[in-house]
């Protein structure tokens, strides 16, 4: 397959950019520097907050500032965007239309991986922004397949954005185990089958090893779907 160069809007917030990159260096099956994909990457931090706007009505505030963007990359040649920001993706249908460049749909390829890894029947909890949880953009991806989604009580909802705003985006650090008691209650007393990790922020944070047996993280499946979209493989021993 052609290599194709991959446009990314990042900033939101650009500690989960830097994951994401990072994580398509890991990701890509390569030996030398020539074998990784070219990238354009746009860290556009002063982007308005997504659940903000989303929140407040003020959606034509975060469409004009993205929109830039897009014909930035579209002038870099690039040939798939990526946008690591689970919430932004309730903008996906006005963000396509803006440009002529696909951009991968991380919400949709979440959720084939989930069916894939889990089948019919399972009990998927979805730890996100309220923003994100609001707007049910996982609710509706989530219909055309026979799962069911569980979406956290408002307590422990409130955890997940402390978890994001408070540990990972003001301080840029998180213990582990906070997190990963969250994912014990969903599955332990919520009887989900998996939780998905459906903000970026939380993909910033180092889990432990078990845990992959029993998560799925949205910004790696948008990582292995860029990768394959640009022509490359994924290092599937990762």
């Amino acid at each position: 397959m052609e290599q194709k160069i991959l446009g990314v809007i990042g900033g939101m917030g650009p500690k989960a950019t830097a994951v994401f990159f990072d994580t398509i260096i890991e990701r890509t099956a390569a030996s030398r520097d020539q074998d990784h994909i070219n990238m354009v990457i746009l860290n556009h931090a002063t982007i308005p907050d997504r659940t903000q706007v989303i929140a407040q009505g003020q959606a034509d505030q975060f469409l004009t500032t993205i929109a830039r963007d897009f014909a930035l990359l579209e002038q870099a040649g690039a040939a798939n965007i990526a946008i690591p920001c689970n919430t932004s993706h309730y903008f996906y249908e006005h963000m396509q239309a803006m440009t002529s460049v696909p951009i991968i749909n991380m919400i949709d390829e979440t959720w084939k991986v989930v069916f894939e890894r889990f089948g019919a029947g399972c009990r998927a909890a979805v730890l996100a922004t309220t923003g994100t949880i609001s707007t049910k953009v996982y609710a509706k991806g989530i219909a055309q397949y026979p799962m069911q989604l569980v979406e956290p009580p408002a307590n422990l909802q409130q955890e997940v954005m402390d978890i994001i705003y408070t540990d990972v985006k003001a301080n840029n650090n998180c213990d582990p185990e906070r997190l990963q008691r969250l994912i014990d209650q969903m599955i332990e007393q919520y009887e989900c089958d998996c939780v998905i990790l459906a903000c970026t922020e939380l993909s910033c944070i180092a889990l432990d090893s078990v845990y992959k047996n029993c998560t799925v993280d949205a910004m790696q499946t948008l990582v292995d779907r860029a990768i394959i979209l640009s022509g490359k493989q994924v290092n599937q021993q990762l």
